[in-house]
C-alpha cells in the first residue's frame, strides 16, 4: 500500500493516545477522517491533527460515513468494546485495511463474522495486542523460539490493575467500562495476557486452544470502594448498585500440543500493575514479577536469600542475543510512547506491514480466538463447566505459516 488514508474511528482516553503517537512518529499516513459518538471528541482530535501542521481531518459521528469515504484505505478503530468487532467487518467489507484495538468479544457470533468478512476479503487486518510487542514479552518469545526454555508446558498471564477509581468515574469520563462491570462476568479483558503467550506457544499456527474453564470470585471490590467515598462519589446512582463484576476472575485453558494457559483478571481490588507473565519450560523459566530468568541446575539458590540477590532483574545478561533491535535502541524519548515503547513499537509493525503488503503477526484468527475468551469465560462462569474453545481457523492450524511477532 502506497498512499496509506486512514478513518481513525473512537477518539477517547485510549484512541487519542494513539492518535498522538501516530502523529508524533510521523509515519507516512494521512489521516483523512476522524469519528466519535461524541463530537467534542472528534474535534479535539481533528485540533491534534491540525496542529501538528497536518491537514485538517473531517469529523464524524456516523463511523459508516468516515469509513465509506472513497479516499480512505484504511481504518484504525479504538473506539468501545462493544463497537469493535461491527466496525471492523464494515470496514473489511468496504475492502479497507483494518487495526482494531483490543477487548474481549460479547458473544461468539460476532467472532466467526469477523473471521468469515476477513475470508471474503481478505483485507489486511491487523490487532492492537501491544503486550505483544513488550520488551519482556518480546525476550522471551525469542528465547522460547532460540529453544532457552526446552519444550514449554505453561505459561501464566494476569491484567492485574486497580481500575476502581476508572470504573467509578465512568459516567463522568464516558467510559465503558462502568457498564460492563455493573451487568457482566467475565474475563472481560483477556489479551493482554494471552496474546504474548499464544504467539510462544504457536497458536493457531502448529497449535490451538481446546477446552477452557473460568471462575469467579464474588463481587465487593468497588462496592467496597464506593461505601469508603460516599462524600466524593460525584454519581450517587452508584451508591448500592450490586456490580456483577467478580473481584477476582481466574481461567485455565488447555492447548492441543498439551500446554496449559492460565489467566487472571485482577481489576477491582487495591493491588500493583502488574500481567504476572510467566513461561515455564523443561529447562527454564522466566518470571515477570521478579523481572528473573531460571535455568535448570540452579537449584542450589532456591529458597535462599542469594537467590533473591542472583536471579531478581538478571534477565541483561540475555538481551545482546535475544532482544530485538527496537529494544535494543531505544532512547528515552521513545520510551514515552506508550507503556514505556511497546505501543510505537506495534504500530511501526502495522505500518511496515501495509507499507510493504505483509501480513500482520496478529491476524484475524488470533483477534477472534483471543476475544472469544470473554464470552466462553462468562458462559463458564455461569455454568460451572468447561467449554470449548473454537477453531476459528477451521483446522487451517496444522499447517498455517504466519508473520513473526518479532518481524522488526
Amino acid at each position: 500500500m502506497k498512499d496509506i488514508n486512514i478513518a481513525y474511528i473512537g477518539v477517547g482516553k485510549r484512541g487519542t493516545f494513539n492518535l498522538k503517537l501516530i502523529l508524533n512518529r510521523e509515519y507516512k499516513a494521512n489521516i483523512v477522517a476522524v469519528c466519535d459518538a461524541y463530537e467534542d471528541r472528534a474535534i479535539d482530535a481533528a485540533n491534534l491533527v491540525e496542529e501538528k501542521g497536518r491537514k485538517r481531518p473531517d469529523c464524524y459521528t456516523d463511523y459508516k460515513e468516515a469509513i465509506t469515504r472513497d479516499d480512505v484505505n484504511t481504518v484504525i478503530i479504538c473506539s468501545a468494546w462493544e463497537n469493535h468487532i461491527e466496525a471492523a467487518i464494515y470496514a473489511m467489507n468496504q475492502n479497507k485495511a483494518v487495526a482494531i484495538e483490543v477487548g474481549g468479544a460479547y458473544n461468539l457470533k460476532e467472532c466467526f463474522d469477523l473471521v468469515e468478512a476477513w475470508e471474503n476479503t481478505k483485507v489486511p487486518f491487523m490487532m492492537l495486542e501491544n503486550c505483544c510487542f513488550g520488551k519482556k514479552e518480546l525476550l522471551a518469545y525469542n528465547m522460547a523460539k532460540a529453544g532457552i526454555f526446552g519444550e514449554v508446558v505453561h505459561c501464566h498471564g494476569a491484567y492485574g490493575h486497580d481500575l476502581r477509581e476508572e470504573v467509578v468515574k465512568g459516567k463522568e469520563r464516558r467510559h465503558y467500562r462502568l457498564k460492563n462491570y455493573i451487568e457482566r462476568n467475565c474475563e472481560n479483558y483477556p489479551t493482554h495476557e494471552l496474546g504474548p503467550i499464544a504467539k510462544i506457544l504457536n497458536i493457531n499456527a502448529g497449535n490451538k486452544m481446546n477446552k477452557l474453564i473460568s471462575v469467579s470470585s464474588k463481587s465487593v471490590g468497588i462496592k467496597h470502594y464506593i461505601n469508603e467515598r460516599l462524600e466524593e462519589i460525584e454519581n450517587k446512582d452508584l451508591i448500592g448498585v450490586e456490580f456483577k463484576q467478580g473481584d477476582i476472575v481466574n481461567t485455565i485453558i488447555t492447548c492441543e500440543n498439551g500446554e496449559t494457559i492460565s489467566l487472571k483478571l485482577d481489576t477491582t481490588l487495591p493491588r500493583y500493575y502488574s500481567r504476572e507473565f510467566t513461561v515455564r519450560g523443561t529447562k527454564a523459566m522466566y518470571e515477570e514479577v521478579l523481572n528473573s530468568i531460571y535455568t535448570d541446575g540452579e537449584q542450589e539458590f532456591w529458597e535462599t536469600d542469594e537467590f533473591v540477590k542472583n536471579y531478581t532483574n538478571n534477565v541483561e545478561k540475555y538481551y545482546d542475543e535475544h532482544l530485538p533491535p527496537f529494544w535494543k535502541n531505544i532512547t528515552e524519548e521513545e520510551t514515552k510512547n506508550g507503556h514505556g515503547g511497546m505501543d510505537a513499537y506495534e504500530f511501526d509493525v502495522f505500518f511496515h506491514c501495509l507499507e510493504n503488503d505483509i501480513p500482520s503477526p496478529i491476524d484475524v484468527y488470533d483477534a477472534a480466538s483471543w476475544m472469544a475468551i470473554t464470552p466462553l469465560s462468562e458462559e463458564s462462569i455461569k455454568t460451572g463447566k468447561a467449554v470449548e474453545v473454537p477453531d476459528f481457523t477451521k483446522g487451517k492450524w496444522k499447517e498455517r505459516k504466519v508473520t513473526p511477532i518479532n518481524i522488526l
